[in-house]
């Protein structure tokens, strides 16, 4: 038998509450043993909320990181796993860029009515007629 950890353990160890662990777990994405009421994780739940975490990171769903991490410890050597990850990232980029064009885009609109905003201000306070 590997290392347990306790839930308290795992909230302290990656910085989020115990509900958020029990959430993970009503999802079925953690499975821990029980000892009477108390929860009792091994290394693969450990390992399993790491990932989520990661995935959270990274800005994928829940539903995303679920996917990806139901294929954890499938036969292949976790290419399947490698594979789905990869895609993912690689789409999760794309948008992030398609955003970054967009809000550099909202920018350049904002600075525009910003200066076309203070131009008629300063027209106004010199006395002159804008329309």
């Amino acid at each position: 038998m590997g290392p347990q950890f306790s839930i308290s353990d795992l909230a302290n160890e990656f910085d989020v509450t115990t509900r958020t662990i029990r959430f993970y777990e009503e999802k079925g994405l953690l499975k821990p043993k029980r000892e009477g009421t108390r929860r009792v994780y091994g290394v693969a739940d450990r390992t399993k909320l790491r990932l989520i975490l990661r995935g959270k990171r990274l800005g994928l769903s829940l539903d995303e990181s679920a996917e990806i991490i139901l294929m954890y410890g499938s036969p292949g050597n976790n290419r399947k796993q490698l594979q789905s990850l990869i895609a993912k990232i690689r789409e999760k980029r794309d948008e992030l860029k398609q955003q970054k064009r967009d809000l550099e885009a909202m920018l350049k609109e904002l600075e525009a009515a910003e200066d076309k905003c203070e131009k008629a201000l300063i027209a106004r306070l010199n006395g002159e007629d804008t329309r």
